[in-house]
């Protein structure tokens, strides 16, 4: 019979293999704790959405719907879905579908996976974690500051440092549509400087140009007209407010005025949360407001702002500067004579898990459950603090052996198996 061929998994869509893990667990822990400390809510919306969700929400002119998107034909029923590139529009769509918004304002969060099919590289694969926090019906500026802060805390709660934030201001419809023109006609003005992307978004979004990562072209855009220079005084005041907000928290800022993020439901405020210790990958985080995104989806008018963290940079930034992740170990090791002493063990550990105690327990194999020489030498290596030995006198006794296995005394003691909840409490510890 042929030898099966090997199965491996799509390139850009990775394993987090045990090893990994505990660091994730521990970000994710920070995340729900800081969350929680800002009252916002979790929400989970699917994996897979109507394609046109994002081709209108998130822009068809957009680099992710343009190539990234995983777009598909369900070939049951002959729907357009396509995977989710980011979650935002699909909280909007949530929130107008179940009508979250009636009765006030929501304070969202979400993470999950999000895909783009795009080149892997370091820190931006084809299935990322996203982090995103969204409050939606909230239209004061002081909400924009909110979700800064609640960024700047989670950064600084993980412990990462020299992350610079940046934001600009993308001002109302009206002040756009003047940018707007004024860009076109500059750009029209040098377009023997303008490569083949710029010269195709000239006339749809020229705005995405000021964004360009092209060096040739980076000269003509600095001296390109600004959006600032063309807000009004609601949105200049606007801004204000979220400047000072930060100030008088002391996060420090700087204004980007070629800050225009790639989406095109933005209005006001966006920024980003930056790190030069990543190569050309240095964006933690970005958002901004989008209070129009609710009428492109068809839902009443209700202003919105949020944004999105990208994980795995959160998580390689964290392994450049250095931070240490503890490896998850059980409290305790039990070590099992032979077959005949688990139904005794099994409801000791049981009871132990039932009180709080991490226990792992020597697993036999064909020929049995190995010596006890063997079984300490697993118990050590597993890093537990403690060896619960189930002896054949042991049992007989109806007690079991507790050894200290870190502390360097070797210390051991009996206990019964009658009075486990008495003194489990005392294996709660790590060295």
């Amino acid at each position: 019979m042929a030898k099966a061929a090997k199965l491996v998994g799509v390139k850009g869509m990775n394993d987090i293999l045990p090893q990994d893990s505990a660091r994730w667990e521990a970000l994710e822990d920070t995340v729900r704790s800081v969350m929680r400390r800002h009252a916002y809510r979790n929400i989970r919306t699917p994996i897979v959405e109507p394609t046109a969700l994002f081709v209108r929400g998130t822009g068809q002119t957009t680099d992710i719907v343009e190539k990234e998107m995983y777009a598909f034909t369900d070939r049951l029923n002959g729907e357009e879905l396509a995977l989710r590139p980011e979650n935002t529009p699909g909280v909007v769509r949530a929130a107008i579908e179940h009508n979250l918004t009636y009765d006030g304002g929501k304070r969202l969060w979400y993470t999950g996976p999000m895909f783009r099919h795009e080149r892997p590289q370091r820190g931006r694969y084809r299935q990322f974690y996203q982090l995103g926090a969204e409050a939606l019906g909230f239209a004061g500026p002081e909400v924009d500051a909110e979700l800064m802060l609640l960024a700047h805390e989670l950064l600084r709660t993980l412990g990462l440092r020299n992350v610079r934030v940046e934001l600009n201001s993308l001002g109302i419809p009206a002040e756009r549509q003047a940018h707007r023109a004024a860009l076109v006609s500059y750009f029209e003005q040098h377009a023997e400087l303008l490569d083949a992307d710029a010269r195709r978004r000239l006339l749809t979004n020229p705005l995405r140009i000021l964004d360009t990562k092209n060096p040739a072209m980076q000269q003509m855009v600095e001296g390109a007209p600004r959006l600032l220079d063309h807000l009004g005084d609601a949105s200049r005041r606007h801004l204000d407010t979220v400047q000072s907000l930060l100030t008088a928290c002391g996060v420090q800022w700087t204004v980007n005025p070629r800050l225009v993020r790639g989406l095109d439901y933005y209005s006001h405020t966006v920024f980003e949360f930056i790190t030069t210790e990543l190569g050309a990958q240095g964006t933690l985080c970005g958002g901004g407001r989008y209070d129009g995104l609710f009428e492109i989806l068809g839902g009443k008018p209700t202003p919105a702002v949020g944004w999105g963290m990208g994980l795995e940079r959160v998580l390689e930034l964290l392994v450049e500067q250095g931070a240490a992740a503890a490896q998850p170990v059980p409290h305790a090791y039990a070590i099992v004579p032979d077959t005949a002493a688990l139904p005794q063990v099994f409801p000791v550990l049981q009871a132990l898990r039932a009180a709080g105690v991490e226990v792992q327990m020597h697993a036999g194999g064909a020929d049995g459950f190995g010596s006890f020489k063997s079984q300490f030498k697993k118990a050590d290596a597993s890093g537990a603090a403690h060896a619960l030995v189930f002896g054949a006198d042991e049992l007989a006794a109806g007690q079991v052996t507790v050894k200290s296995l870190r502390d360097g005394t070797g210390a051991q003691r009996r206990e019964s198996l009658a009075t486990v909840a008495a003194w489990a409490p005392t294996l709660q510890s790590r060295p």
